[in-house]
């Protein structure tokens, strides 16, 4: 029986026929200089990858509850957390992702976003145990709870930026066209990049620098708004700026990018499908922050974000952010110059899979991993 998919188009399920067609494809170069290397096979719905920094293990999540340990090339035979007994998964739902604390190597403090048994989003707090290749499930401590109303769009990130806040990624709540609304609705979590305190608060404290944190006009746990289902999203430290890939309804797949310490931006979402009105044939985009880049359906159905690759090993991929599509496959990417994106290139990798995500291992190399149980490490082709 095959996997269910992790972002099944909402094109395909609610609009069938109603999807418009292509503009004429956006001008990526076709490049040659990378090739994958597949690192692991045969794993259950691989949907994140991650490692402490400069830890030569790669940790990898599955989206049915488990964090295995990949080390030297191996898989290991326990789990470094099973989660799967307080995990509903299929679909979109699941166990989305982990985030090591940046001082892990001292508190041993890791964090978790899923999908718990009545299909709401749970943050928690874990440890790892006196084994450093397993984690103490008994550590476990509830950080935010978040009520879905639907089954997809959970976003499902969470990501420590470069100023030590946890950020955790909110999709609209799901459904199709975010009928309640939650996107441009600042009372709810739902629509939103959220950014906490773990460091500080029982069970956590709101940066004083969020656009709410007053409480007053919002949520003070809302950094941005406006976002429909933000399916990975990446902070380049060098460069100081924040890159979200928010997936589409049913026409356009968009990419974000602003400074990293800009809060309250309106990223547009339900006025705004990528650069284009959505509901209206006309719209009031004004004080919206625009996409960067975007595509057009069906180039592709579902956008996958990645990383800006700072690595090593690829001198001809610094700089860049790489990124996918689920339905198609493709590997791109681009550098953001002056507020523009340029050097748009689609990689010659072959076929890779539907692409459910990205990862960087401990010193910075990148990751790809597809719903079909495959890790692979970019790297220069020969």
């Amino acid at each position: 029986m095959p996997r269910p998919s992790l972002l099944m188009p909402l094109c395909a399920l609610l609009l069938i026929g109603s999807c418009a067609p292509a503009p004429a494809e956006a001008p990526y170069a076709i490049s040659r200089g990378l090739r994958l290397e597949t690192v692991a096979e045969g794993l259950a719905a691989p949907v994140y990858l991650t490692a402490p920094s400069g830890d030569p293990r790669l940790f990898v999540v599955e989206q049915d509850g488990r964090v295995l340990v990949l080390e030297n090339g191996r898989l290991r035979p326990q789990p470094f957390l099973d989660l799967r007994d307080r995990v509903r998964s299929g679909g979109e739902q699941g166990l989305l992702s982990l985030a090591f604390h940046p001082r892990y190597a001292e508190n041993g403090f890791f964090y978790v976003d899923y999908t718990d048994r009545n299909g709401d989003t749970r943050i928690e707090r874990y440890r790892v145990s006196r084994d450093p290749n397993r984690a103490d499930p008994s550590s476990g401590r509830l950080l935010l709870r978040i009520v879905q109303p639907y089954s997809n769009h959970n976003g499902g990130l969470v990501l420590f930026g470069p100023d030590g806040m946890l950020y955790v990624g909110m999709g609209d709540g799901g459904s199709g066209g975010d009928p309640q609304g939650n996107g441009q609705n600042r009372s709810t979590l739902l629509g939103k990049l959220l950014r906490i305190d773990v460091d500080r608060g029982a069970p956590y404290a709101i940066p004083p620098d969020n656009p709410f944190a007053s409480g007053k006009g919002g949520r003070p746990e809302i950094w941005a708004w406006g976002l429909r289902n933000p399916w990975r999203y990446a902070f380049d430290r060098e460069a100081g700026l924040l890159y979200i890939a928010d997936v589409g309804q049913n026409r356009w797949e968009e990419i974000d990018v602003a400074p990293a310490d800009r809060p309250g931006l309106d990223y547009g979402w339900n006025v705004m499908e990528g650069n284009h009105c959505y509901a209206a044939p006309r719209c009031d985009a004004s004080g919206l922050w625009p996409p960067t880049v975007e595509y057009p359906h069906p180039q592709g159905c579902s956008i996958t974000g990645g990383f800006v690759y700072r690595g090593r090993d690829i001198p001809a991929l610094v700089g860049h952010y790489v990124f996918s599509d689920y339905c198609s496959g493709w590997l791109r990417s681009f550098r953001h110059v002056d507020g523009r994106a340029v050097d748009l290139r689609q990689w010659d990798v072959g076929k890779i899979g539907s692409v459910s995500s990205f990862g960087l291992d401990g010193t910075g190399e990148l990751y790809v991993l597809t719903l079909q149980g495959r890790v692979l490490r970019l790297a220069p082709a020969r």
